[in-house]
This record gives structure tokens, sequence and C-alpha cells, in this order.
């Protein structure tokens, strides 16, 4: 069971209410959720805001990849799993991704929470650009993939 989505910020923000009802299932004794959020800095620079871009449909596709693998690299089955990242300008302490997970135990949940936003980091195409309290803003350089 999957749910993905890109929110635009400036229509809808991440609730983790649409979450908890997505995930709920007796099936399930663990479930787990990871938010990221805006945070006031980053190398030592004041951060008052983040934008972020995304190739929407790439997006969608590297959330449905990163799940099917989960069967095979980790060994988890049943599971279901909430993934929502937002596109546009963000202010500090809002939320940029949403993942929540449910399995049958507590360590499968774990390991697949971090599987999940690891392999996001890593290959998902969203750009993110901090703007500075000085006014400057900068692209940020993403994660290098060898394959």
């Amino acid at each position: 069971m999957l749910h993905v989505k890109i929110i635009d910020s400036s229509i809808e923000k991440i609730e983790i209410s649409k979450a908890e009802r997505f995930l709920k299932s007796e099936k399930f004794g663990a479930v787990i959720y990871f938010v990221g959020v805006v945070r006031d800095n980053n190398e030592n620079k004041k951060v008052n805001g983040i934008t972020y871009d995304a190739k929407d449909s790439m997006v969608i596709k590297s959330f449905e990849e990163i799940y099917n693998e989960t069967e095979q690299k980790l060994g988890i089955k049943n599971k279901a799993v909430f993934i929502e990242h937002v596109k546009g300008h963000l202010k500090l302490s809002e939320k940029s991704i949403l993942i929540g997970v449910a399995c049958k135990h507590r360590d499968e949940a774990y390991r697949l929470s971090r599987f999940i936003i690891e392999e996001i980091k890593k290959r998902s195409p969203i750009w993110k650009k901090e703007h500075y309290e000085n006014e400057d803003s900068k692209w940020l350089k993403g994660i290098s993939i060898t394959t």
C-alpha cells in the first residue's frame, strides 16, 4: 500500500493526520513518522526560508521505485508507506517532507523509514534553494549518484 504526492506549498501544507488515516490498520503494530522541517542555519549561514523545486512525475516515479525495492532489499513484505514532499517556498519550521511507514514490527518500521529517506535524498530529482538572512540565496548541490 503506497501513497505518494508532491504538494504545492502555495495551495496546501503537509498534514500528519492524512498519513495517520492512510496508515491505520489492525495488521500493523508499528507506525513511524519522519518529518523534515526547515531549520534556521546551514553551514554557518543564517537561513530564513527554502524553496524546493521538483520534476513532479520523475519524483513520483522515484518514490514508487524506492517503495518497490523495499521487499527485495529489506525483506519487508507487509507494509504501508505514505510520502509527501513540498514544492515551493517554505518558512522556518514548516514541513518539507513527511514519510509515514506502518509495519508488523518496530524493527521493520525503523529500517524501512530510514531506507526511504536516504534513498529519496540520493535519487529523487528535488532541488533546494536556501534563502539567507542577508537576502542572498543559493541552490544547494545534491548528492552525486555513481552507477
